[in-house]
This record gives C-alpha cells, structure tokens and sequence, in this order.
C-alpha cells in the first residue's frame, strides 16, 4: 500500500509539473508580445474597439499556446478570417500597395491578402511554432472562369522538404498544397530566406534587401511591441 501510495504521488506530482511547465510556457511565449503598449497604441488609433481587439488576440494567443501545432494553425487561420473583412488597399489606406501589421489589421478589422497572411504568420511566431517552418508565398490565384490573380498565403512545412499546409482567406480551410490546385507558386519568403518557385532550395537574396515593403512592416511591427530580432 505504501509503494502505492508514494506511486500515485509521484505521478500526481509529475502531472502538476508538466502543467506547470505548460503555463509558463503559455506565459513566455504571450510575453513575446507587449500588449501593453499595443493597447496604447490601439487606444489612440482606432479608440475602445481597438483595444477590445487587442484584448481577444492576447486572450487568444495565451490560450492556444499550449495545443499542438496543427490546431495552432486552423484556430489562427479561423481567427482571423472569422473577424477581418477583405477589402483593397486602395479602399482601407488609400494607396495601391500597403502591407499593414497586426495591430493596423485588428484596428480596422479590414486586410487584403497580404495583411492576412502578415497578421497569421506573426501570431503562429507567438505560439511557438518554429520560424523555419513558414514561409509567405506569393501564388497567382485560379478564379472562376480562367482569370488568375496575384494573392499571397502562408504556408507551414512540418520538415522543409515536406508538402507544406496552407493558410489561406479565400479558401479558409487548411488544406495541404497538393490540394490547392487553383494555386500556383511564384515566390516565397520568411524573416530569413527567400525562395524562387522551381529552385531546389532558398536563394542568396535576403529578402529583406529584395522586399522593402517586409522590411517596412517587420520594422514596424517591433516598434509596435513584438520582440523579435528577425
């Protein structure tokens, strides 16, 4: 009975750790975001209903901190396609080509696809999933009809040789690429490799000196509280 007992504690006690483990986990990796001063600043920007934004992002990211990577990428892909309308550019800021950062998208609650995949891809990098493991791809889109479009998604490779995920605003399931047929690679790129479709691996460009909008918005985006080095 004594071994028993000494037994089930220390499996009680190695539950707790691990939950333990788990929570402060969940804490560092919020802790990447400064959500204080995205408050701030959501407050001057877009008023209340800005940071009410903030408010549910944060209380999303410590929640979905601690489950396993693939419903970190379908609950982020559903969060922000659930609560952010497309609409252009040219209709939200006014000029032709904009890339906004996470709080500019959660203020106005308006993206194009560039601003969703943005907003996607920073969240995944606060839940902890690896760097490496996403790319943004700029992919000429199928539309009904035969017309094709510029469009750009996030993609999640479990190994990077393997068939990546896609996150996406048009089709908002997560589907592998081999599924996505209306997609056609033409580039892809992350904070640091950049890769040309039909190359075997990333090219010597940095992708910050070939895309002055990324570096823009990644510059941004660590002024606006995200600690990150890039």
């Amino acid at each position: 009975m004594a071994q028993s007992h000494h037994a089930k504690t220390q499996i009680i006690s190695g539950v707790l750790f691990i939950a333990l483990l788990s929570l402060l986990q969940g804490a560092s990796l919020a802790g990447m975001i400064e959500f204080d001063k995205l408050r701030q600043l959501a407050r001057e920007e877009f008023g209340a209903e800005g940071v009410r934004s903030i408010d549910t992002w944060q209380t999303f990211i410590e929640a979905t901190s601690r489950v396993p990577v693939l419903t970190k990428l379908s609950s982020t892909n559903a969060f922000f396609n659930d609560r952010i309308r497309w609409r252009d550019d040219q209709s939200i800021y006014g000029v032709e080509d904009y890339w906004a950062t996470p709080l500019e998208t959660l203020g106005k609650k308006e993206a194009d696809c560039e601003d969703f995949t943005i907003a996607k891809y920073v969240t995944l990098l606060a839940l902890g999933v690896a760097p490496q493991s996403l790319r943004l791809i700029y992919v000429k889109a199928q539309r009904p009809g035969g017309a094709s479009q510029a469009h750009m998604v996030l993609a999640w490779y479990e190994t990077p040789g393997a068939a990546p995920l896609i996150l996406d605003n048009i089709n908002t399931r997560v589907l592998p690429a081999a599924r996505r047929q209306d997609l056609t690679p033409v580039f892809s790129f992350n904070a640091d490799a950049l890769w040309i479709s039909g190359a075997t691996g990333p090219s010597n460009a940095n992708p910050r000196q070939r895309l002055s909008r990324w570096q823009q918005v990644l510059d941004r985006i660590v002024d606006e509280g995200f600690r990150a080095t890039w």
